[in-house]
């Protein structure tokens, strides 16, 4: 699976940060982005879902790679 942040939604509340930082980073103003190349599997994809969930703009998504 594939996580993806939508940019123009993120507010940079940093809950994907907080919940996962195996999956997410933040840029120099605070905004979440996905480390690497943004596939996880395993416990970084139960991190990432848990992320997804509590992202109060919805920035965060997960599909297939």
């Amino acid at each position: 699976m594939k996580v993806f942040i939508d940019a123009q939604r993120c507010q940079g509340h940093g809950r994907c940060f907080s919940l996962a930082p195996s999956v997410f980073g933040f840029d120099e103003l605070g905004n979440g982005h996905v480390l690497g190349d943004g596939v996880v599997e395993g416990e970084s994809l139960a991190l990432a879902r848990l992320a997804e969930a509590n992202c109060p703009e919805h920035a965060i998504s997960i599909g297939e790679s």
